[in-house]
């Protein structure tokens, strides 16, 4: 693998906390400059104050394109230009497919793939004007295999998976790349009150919900701080990779789902041959 290391503008959704905050201030460290959004700029107004003009703070709601649209265009403005957009905003929905309400479900569409969508749209004309870029969408290992009882948020995470894929072929010819980044389990902030919903539940699920629940919290968690490496690695990458694994349990378990998902077509294979007429 070819890299070349030099520093580089970042536009990232979602600085406050999290993965984000992590990943704004190791690129901020290493030299690179900045553009940090969060819902709340308060939140991210320490970033400013340590890191002075390599960072541009800005507040941002990634469900109103327009605002979204503003947003790139002060940072490209403010930089000269944007070098990588990172799309991490994003939260989680805790409830069974049956008890979670429509409304809800379509919050989480709101942000976790109509927002992204508002920030790879209003990033594309300003990528292919400076002749490329790349663009890096928080996924997920959820976006592979799915769970119960957070399935619409596994269900935005498939989506994000399959439009990211369409875009890496669309955009290539601008010499514009795309990274799928796919965490396990690490023992951020993500699973706090601002960074999930619960759903109005139902009885009959109380006991199941109760041990899935308990079973997540039993899960082995990656150090957050290790990541930042493997992410300088991907950007710094001459040719990178579509998808990016955070962590040493996805490849396992995705191979376990995979295999099982092969076996079955296979044992129906002549009933499908069948069907082709």
């Amino acid at each position: 693998m070819e890299y070349q290391k030099e520093n580089k503008v970042w536009f990232i959704t979602g600085s406050s906390r999290g993965f984000g905050r992590i990943w704004t201030e190791a690129a901020l460290e290493r030299g690179d400059k900045v553009v940090a959004t969060a819902r709340r700029l308060d939140s991210i107004s320490d970033l400013r104050e340590k890191y002075g003009e390599k960072v541009f703070t800005l507040a941002l709601d990634v469900t109103k394109p327009n605002q979204v649209k503003t947003a790139l265009e002060q940072g490209y403005h403010y930089f000269g230009r944007l070098d990588v957009i990172l799309n991490n905003a994003g939260y989680s929905l805790v409830g069974t497919i049956e008890e979670s309400g429509l409304d809800d479900v379509r919050a989480l569409y709101e942000t976790n793939i109509f927002g992204a969508l508002s920030v790879i749209q209003a990033a594309l004309p300003l990528l292919r004007k400076q002749g490329g870029g790349h663009i890096l969408g928080v996924s997920s290992s959820l976006g592979l295999e799915s769970m119960p009882v957070i399935g619409y948020y596994c269900s935005t995470k498939w989506a994000f998976e399959a439009i990211h894929e369409s875009l890496a072929a669309e955009v290539k010819a601008f010499d514009i790349k795309v990274t799928l980044i796919e965490p396990g389990s690490y023992a951020t902030e993500f699973g706090s009150p601002e960074s999930l919903k619960m759903a109005s539940g139902l009885d009959i699920y109380s006991d199941f919900k109760g041990q899935f629940i308990q079973g997540l919290r039993n899960l082995e968690r990656g150090n957050p701080n290790a990541t930042p490496k493997a992410l300088f690695k991907v950007v710094d990458a001459k040719q990178p990779p579509l998808r990016l694994f955070l962590g040493n349990q996805t490849l396992p378990s995705v191979r376990k789902a995979y295999n099982e998902r092969l076996a079955t077509w296979e044992a129906w294979e002549s009933v499908s041959n069948a069907a082709q007429g």
